[in-house]
């Protein structure tokens, strides 16, 4: 089951008409850390904790804490 998180980000991105694709390449080039569509999908259920990669996903989409 996805987190409430996840389900903020996936909603942002279908209304800013974006694919997981472009967020995963502007925390990439934020962050400097390793992050890619297997790594989101662990985060968006809850089985990774990335607190960096979460704050960068968090100002890129305007999404408060």
């Amino acid at each position: 089951m996805k987190t409430a998180f996840a389900k903020e980000v996936e909603k942002k991105l279908i209304d800013m008409d974006k694919p997981l694709k472009w967020l995963i390449e502007e925390v990439r080039e934020r962050t400097g850390l390793y992050f890619d569509s297997s790594y989101y999908t662990k985060l968006a259920h809850g089985k990774r904790n990335a607190p960096k990669i979460v704050a960068a996903i968090r100002e890129i989409m305007d999404i408060d804490e």
